[in-house]
């Protein structure tokens, strides 16, 4: 029985270890995102963190901030959801049937 304990736990040690792994890979990804037919670009590693956003200057109109901080919205939105599905596919099998916070 002990050797069963020590069999699980290796195992346990060697997902945790390939897991990590996956995660510390996961901030070298890159994901972008674009609105406004690429006027608004937005960058997030595969840790939801934004790390780049680029503005083209035909978006700025000063009589239409609203606009602007739409596609702003709308291209971070959906960088963080990229960036998200992106977690969940590599991540997967480490955390299937488990609901990890901050991962699902």
């Amino acid at each position: 029985m002990n050797g069963n304990i020590q069999k699980m736990m290796k195992q346990a040690q060697k997902l945790q270890r390939q897991m990590m792994e996956a995660q510390e890979a996961l901030a070298d990804e890159r994901i972008e995102a674009t609105s406004g037919g690429g006027m608004v670009k937005v960058i997030a590693d595969g840790q939801q963190n934004i790390v780049e956003l680029k503005i083209d200057p035909e978006a700025v109109d000063p009589e239409d901030v609203e606009m602007l901080e739409d596609l702003v919205l709308a291209a971070v939105s959906e960088a963080i959801r990229k960036s998200r599905d992106l977690a969940e596919e590599r991540l997967g099998a480490f955390t299937k049937g488990m609901k990890i916070p901050g991962l699902m």
